[in-house]
């Protein structure tokens, strides 16, 4: 059964950065494509960034520049490196992969990020 555990979340202000890790088990991240999502409050999750397993990368137009995905297949995590925060990134964060995102499965508890001065 796959578990994917997001941490790294907090409250920062405007300029400010935050790394958030995604810890996954009962999947070996390096053999499949692995996304960042964010659910703003009253809005739909969104896709931010994506890391397939060749190391290709894609990014929303929104965070493009200021986010970066990378993964660590020894340790079985993925990593979302946030710079240049603004309030509009206020959000819950999660990882999956697309293909368990398309059926809204393996979702796990997110982590919070707050951007406010």
């Amino acid at each position: 059964q796959v578990q994917l555990v997001e941490s790294g979340g907090g409250l920062v202000q405007p300029g400010g950065s935050l790394r958030l890790s995604c810890a996954a088990s009962g999947i070996a991240l390096r053999s499949d494509t692995m996304g960042w999502y964010r659910q703003a409050p009253g809005k739909q999750r969104a896709l931010v960034a994506t890391i397939s397993s060749g190391g290709s990368t894609y990014y929303a137009a929104s965070v493009k520049g200021r986010f970066t995905i990378s993964r660590d297949n020894a340790k079985n995590t993925v990593s979302l490196q946030m710079n240049s925060l603004q309030p509009e990134d206020t959000a819950v964060y999660y990882c999956n992969t697309p293909a368990y995102a398309l059926r809204n499965e393996a979702w796990g508890q997110g982590t919070q990020v707050t951007v406010s001065s």
